[in-house]
């Protein structure tokens, strides 16, 4: 769904035994990107470049992974790939390619001593196609579970969900690795908590283990936005977060966003808030189904 921008190429490493992987999208040259971090646990590379204060607007690459901090190195490959691309910001003696990484928590469901790394990065940016893109248990996504403010028995799958929505030219799309504590709400009663969530004692219980959790995803857009406005667009995927998860952006999770502008079509910043909002809370409700 997320390729349904055009310009924007995805590719997954994913590895099945070990229950982990990751998914790299590849933006296209001049794409403006800001982000958000709400949970309280995050995992992130380069994510403070994506302040609107700082220099650098255009991104070359997000890269979404298991592993907790140790996934954060499959974006040396990432890095690697897009240099022998011919890609990055230009300096007096190369070009540096910006290359933002997020990682999830899934080291307690496969084996912890697999995580993504260089080769595995480079392996899913080289993969990186405008194709469809698969989702479920694979990539980022595949050691992913929710539910577990219950106990950690109580985990079911979570995975990459993703929704597109189009209106006129505008295209907003997103791709989310789902690894919450929290449970998707029914999309028929967005932003109402569960209402056993205060029944079965959570609200006053001891806190859960931490770092073992965390939504890390891409919103992405055709439309011509500004850094600021990409950071305002962040913001309102975590509002499509909160509307379709409780609970959420706990201590325990590192919820992150990147909001990527690829700039071929006048669209005004509100009216891609309010379908950022809208495609995060639609993929991650799909979960439910």
């Amino acid at each position: 769904m997320l390729t349904e921008v055009p310009g924007i190429r995805v590719g997954h490493w994913t590895d099945s035994d070990a229950v982990t992987g990751c998914t790299v999208v590849v933006l296209p040259e001049g794409a403006v990107a800001s982000g958000e971090v709400r949970g309280g646990a995050p995992a992130t590379r380069e994510f403070a470049l994506l302040d609107p204060l700082r220099t650098v607007a255009a991104v070359d690459a997000v890269v979404l992974s298991g592993g907790s901090a140790f996934g954060l190195a499959a974006a040396d490959g990432v890095v690697r790939h897009l240099e022998e691309s011919g890609r990055g910001f230009p300096v007096v003696v190369a070009r540096v390619p910006i290359v933002v990484g997020l990682s999830l928590f899934d080291l307690a469901v496969g084996d912890a001593t697999v995580r993504p790394d260089a080769a595995a990065g480079y392996t899913a940016a080289a993969a990186a196609s405008d194709d469809a893109v698969p989702l479920g248990r694979v990539g980022a996504g595949t050691g992913a579970t929710i539910g577990k403010w219950r106990g950690r028995g109580a985990a079911q799958p979570g995975g990459l969900v993703g929704a597109v929505r189009r209106h006129g030219d505008l295209v907003v799309a997103c791709l989310v690795a789902v690894n919450a504590l929290g449970d998707p709400l029914d999309g028929t009663r967005p932003g109402v908590e569960p209402p056993d969530l205060a029944d079965a004692g959570w609200l006053d219980g001891p806190a859960p283990a931490p770092f073992g959790n965390t939504t890390i995803g891409v919103v992405a857009t055709n439309a011509a936005l500004t850094k600021p406005e990409c950071h305002l667009v962040a913001q309102s995927a975590h509002d499509g977060l909160a509307r379709s998860l409780a609970p959420v952006h706990t201590a325990s999770d590192g919820d992150a966003f990147v909001a990527a502008a690829t700039g071929s079509v006048a669209a005004r910043a509100d009216a891609v808030r309010e379908l950022a909002a809208t495609v995060v809370a639609e993929a991650v409700r799909s979960l439910r189904t």
